[in-house]
């Protein structure tokens, strides 16, 4: 369990974010609910969570701005005096075939899916080699690992975590500092809802346990790297994505 412990999880307002966030508040954590544009489901996330007895709090946040993340960490600091776990989820997408991907669309998914998670770590590090201890948990993909079409920007940047994830466990583990990635398939979200139906069979096809996942086996799995139970792995890459890319 989580008791006593601060969490923080970006982009936390839907999603993947959101059942992280209520899945860590169910086990005691205090959870600091990270949003950038959508404050009122961020309001609706942290209600949620009180109404099943948990405590979250919720500030905003754009993650690839790197003096904001400072002022963030620092303001959670002051707040609520440790930050114990960290969940880098907050990511976007702008798709677009090679050949026509315009620069700033490249940026834009670089700059918050990977120096997002860059900032994000950079600032929280501090604390928890102070603390002696945390848990780091970076939000890879299932395209970091194998690629796909029309995703260059997505693939690079979730690619990109798992190379950032290595590193730093190897820079923070003599402190107690585990540092990990989870690279989801298709997950039932609001991002695979306006998936054709043709999209969605194809999709499947390629799943060998032929459906997509729900967000609760996301936030297991991020519940599961922030407890004691995986106080002995660092530096890995879990794939939550029906056997996809095995």
């Amino acid at each position: 369990m989580l008791e006593g412990k601060v969490a923080v999880v970006t982009g936390a307002s839907r999603g993947i974010g959101r059942a992280i966030a209520m899945k860590l508040a169910s086990q005691g954590a205090t959870v600091v609910i990270n949003y950038n544009g959508s404050e009122a489901r961020a309001q609706e996330v942290k209600q949620s969570i009180e109404e099943n007895g948990g405590k979250a709090e919720i500030m905003q946040c754009n993650v690839s701005d790197f003096a904001a993340c400072e002022a963030f960490f620092k303001a959670v600091i002051e707040k609520l005096g440790r930050v114990d776990i960290l969940v880098n989820n907050a990511g976007i997408t702008k798709d677009g075939l090679l050949m026509k991907m315009s620069e700033a669309d490249y940026d834009a998914v670089l700059d918050t899916n990977l120096k997002g998670t860059f900032n994000c770590i950079r600032f929280v590090s501090r604390q928890m080699l102070k603390q002696r201890s945390g848990r780091i948990i970076n939000m890879s993909s299932v395209t970091g690992v194998m690629g796909n079409a029309g995703q260059a920007n997505y693939a690079a940047s979730k690619a990109g975590v798992i190379g950032l994830t290595k590193s730093v466990a190897r820079e923070l583990a003599s402190r107690g500092i585990t540092v990990n990635a989870i690279a989801p398939g298709f997950i039932e979200t609001e991002m695979t809802e306006v998936l054709s139906d043709t999209v969605k069979k194809n999709s499947e096809s390629m799943i060998p346990l032929g459906r997509f996942g729900q967000t609760e086996d996301v936030a297991n799995a991020a519940a599961f790297f922030a407890s004691e139970e995986a106080a002995y792995i660092t530096g890995q890459v879990l794939n939550i994505d029906g056997g996809m890319a095995m």
